[in-house]
């Protein structure tokens, strides 16, 4: 399956213009390995590295879902590696950094 046609039917990206262009960007990964073009494959099993926001998503697919329907079917097809990773990088920043502050 294409890449751009799988982050839509996911729901990653609202539309599958806004998939293409994401693939297109340069940013995503699957499997280590950069991709910068929409008709890239992807298998069961692959690994995605995809930006969201100021942070990044790292997910593997479970399964080729066949259409775009609800997001509970959307979310039974991957799962996320690294949850923590979700939040934006600089939410963490900020909350270390204000962690270091407090003094005793």
């Amino acid at each position: 399956m294409r890449i751009d046609k799988l982050l839509w039917y996911l729901r990653l990206a609202k539309t599958r213009g806004l998939a293409q262009d994401m693939a297109e960007a340069g940013h995503m990964r699957i499997n280590g390995r950069r991709i910068d073009r929409a008709h890239q494959k992807v298998a069961r099993g692959d690994i995605l590295t995809i930006p969201a926001g100021l942070g990044i998503r790292v997910i593997t697919v479970l399964a080729l879902p066949t259409r775009r329907g609800p997001a509970p079917e959307a979310q039974s097809c991957y799962q996320e590696l690294d949850a923590e990773r979700a939040f934006p990088l600089a939410a963490r920043e900020n909350n270390t950094a204000a962690e270091g502050d407090l003094q005793p």
